[in-house]
């Protein structure tokens, strides 16, 4: 029986790593996809209005 106390953590682990990846990849894409990247679009559109523009020499 020491085997199956041994074997038990490593295979409860396991399965809640894949439980962990399956939402993961399940809530990729989707109607949170398009709010996602707007947030995103956003965050990066801030960023970039606030740098100043780039000095240019002729």
């Amino acid at each position: 029986m020491d085997y199956v106390s041994a074997l038990l953590p490593p295979a409860v682990m396991a399965v809640l790593f894949i439980g962990v990846i399956r939402v993961i990849v399940k809530t990729q894409g989707g109607a949170n996809k398009t709010k996602e990247d707007a947030a995103v679009d956003a965050a990066l559109a801030r960023v970039r209005g606030s740098q100043p523009a780039p000095k240019t020499e002729a």
